[in-house]
């Protein structure tokens, strides 16, 4: 298990966050500290409210008919859904990784040079610098190096995914959301986005969505249970897994639901 880090500022913090889909309220009040550099995973049973929360962070439910926020999202202190922020200066400085990998029919290169080039980037030798890096940052540039203007599509799901990460970092975010990142993906690829997230945190401050209580432990040093769109307990992850303070967190935990 991952030992928690000496406590930092807290990169976002949520407060009384409630989602709502038309009538349904699919988050109900939910506060959260995230420290930064560091990786935090949400976890509890399918339909509890991890992903829809993760939404939030970055103002995505903007682009869902019906979907409404209240509360606050603070990064760095600014509320991110205060009426003068520009939503897409928010997505700029968050990143997200999905599910399953979602490469654009490109080449290599230009999936990781889109966000650069959509931001007004032109220079080509800064082009180039920043897919390096990103690559490198995401453990395929030596994999892919050789062949930067081949299809995307042409590559294996795990590197499909790593590739979606180089992408999310391109733009230098300061915060990084991982939706169930290695849910599509067999081990060896799984045990390589766990071995990247591990680097990762280094540089930017990671929220992670798993179905794998076995991950969580892995990987994170902080973990917050949902339970029926409720942050039901918030801890260090090594807390949680053997203190758990409440009894539904012990019940999901020991296998007695979910």
């Amino acid at each position: 298990m991952v030992e928690a880090p000496p406590v930092t500022q807290d990169k976002v913090v949520a407060e009384n966050v409630n989602v709502y889909y038309g009538s349904f309220h699919a988050i109900k009040n939910a506060s959260l500290k995230i420290p930064a550099k560091s990786v935090t995973a949400l976890i509890g049973p399918s339909g509890c409210g991890k992903s829809t929360f993760l939404r939030a962070i970055d103002r995505m439910h903007d682009l869902t008919p019906g979907a409404r926020v209240t509360g606050k999202v603070l990064l760095d202190g600014q509320d991110i859904y205060a009426p003068e922020v520009d939503p897409v200066v928010i997505r700029h400085r968050i990143g997200m990784v999905f599910q399953r990998p979602n490469p654009f029919p490109k080449s290599i290169y230009e999936n990781v040079a889109y966000g650069p080039r959509i931001h007004g980037e032109r220079n080509r030798k800064v082009l180039d610098a920043t897919v390096e890096r990103s690559l490198r940052q995401a453990a395929l540039w030596d994999e892919v190096k050789d062949r930067l203007h081949h299809s995307a599509l042409g590559l294996s799901g795990g590197q499909q995914q790593r590739l979606c990460i180089a992408r999310a970092v391109a733009l230098n975010p300061e915060v990084l959301l991982m939706d169930e990142p290695a849910s599509a993906l067999d081990p060896i690829a799984t045990s390589k986005i766990e071995d990247l997230i591990g680097e990762l945190k280094n540089e930017y401050t990671v929220i992670i969505v798993t179905h794998s209580m076995q991950q969580a432990a892995r990987i994170s040093e902080f973990t917050a249970f949902f339970h029926l769109g409720e942050i039901v307990e918030h801890d260090t992850t090594s807390n949680i897994f053997t203190r758990p303070k409440e009894k539904r967190t012990e019940d999901y935990i020991t296998g007695r639901f979910g």
